[in-house]
């Protein structure tokens, strides 16, 4: 088997907890939200069985999580044979999310730090078509995607987020060595969080925290232990989940029940900041 397979079968991996309605999701596929000439940008909208829109039958504007993106969408294609809005974690965690009452938002880019800014300005500014409850927007990110989201968690330059998912990320570099800034520096990641600390992040922003207990990547899990110690030293609204058996992107990869009620806590924490 190739490399190339390799990495390629790895984009089709989807999410490993399923529940009822998955298949009967509506999705919106590109919708452009950043008119680029011939080449725009556009984003998907997962939105929960018999809706329109976002909206729900009674015309209710539902809230929605944004699948942030911290790859250029060039070089996640030339590794991964797709788009990471295409990829199977991106389609099921949709999908996952939609089927459970929610709005689902991934997308297209090839910045970014300005294409994310451009997509919560579009969001925002067109919550009422897209059938969006703006102020009731949340964030899931993993792994080297982490940085990107933390970022635009502290800005929250287009209005605040309710909630956030972090998972078996990189977070924020303190000192050496520098595991963020060298990570994003082999694997292509954006990293906006450089010279920021946990002083940084929202005091009233619950974040929910997953850590994998295998995960082989030097130093990540270190950045997430030292992210938590910080957060609980300031009193933040953090929840943290340790899944000591699994690996890097269990998510996918871990086909085990502890993996399962991990993701079920992750979508039940969205559920519960978002819905309420």
């Amino acid at each position: 088997m190739s490399k190339e397979t390799q990495r390629n079968e790895m984009a089709a991996k989807t999410v490993v907890h399923q529940v009822p309605g998955m298949e009967a999701v509506v999705v919106h596929k590109d919708v452009v939200y950043r008119d680029a000439e011939a080449n725009p940008l556009t984003m998907d909208i997962y939105a929960p069985p018999g809706s329109t829109g976002g909206e729900s039958k009674g015309g209710e504007r539902r809230p929605a999580v944004i699948f942030v993106s911290g790859y250029p969408d060039p070089g996640f294609e030339s590794v991964f044979g797709c788009k990471l809005k295409e990829s199977g974690q991106y389609t099921s965690w949709g999908r996952l999310l939609a089927a459970s009452g929610l709005v689902a938002i991934t997308y297209t880019n090839r910045d970014p730090v300005a294409d994310l800014d451009a997509l919560l300005r579009h969001v925002r500014q067109n919550a009422a078509s897209l059938g969006i409850d703006e102020g009731r927007l949340g964030v899931w990110a993993g792994s080297g995607n982490v940085p990107r989201a933390l970022a635009a968690l502290m800005e929250g330059a287009s209005g605040p987020f309710r909630a956030a998912v972090l998972c078996y990320g990189l977070m924020l570099d303190a000192g050496e060595p520098a595991t963020v800034a060298q990570a994003a520096a082999q694997f292509g990641f954006a990293n906006p969080c450089g010279g920021r600390s946990i002083d940084d992040v929202p005091l009233d922003l619950p974040l929910f925290i997953a850590r994998a207990g295998q995960d082989r990547m030097p130093h990540l899990n270190e950045t997430i232990d030292r992210f938590v110690a910080g957060a609980l030293a300031r009193n933040l609204p953090i929840t943290v989940v340790n899944h000591p058996t699994g690996p890097h992107a269990f998510d996918l990869l871990d086909e085990s029940e502890a993996s399962r009620e991990v993701v079920r806590r992750m979508v039940e924490f969205l559920r519960f900041h978002l819905l309420a």
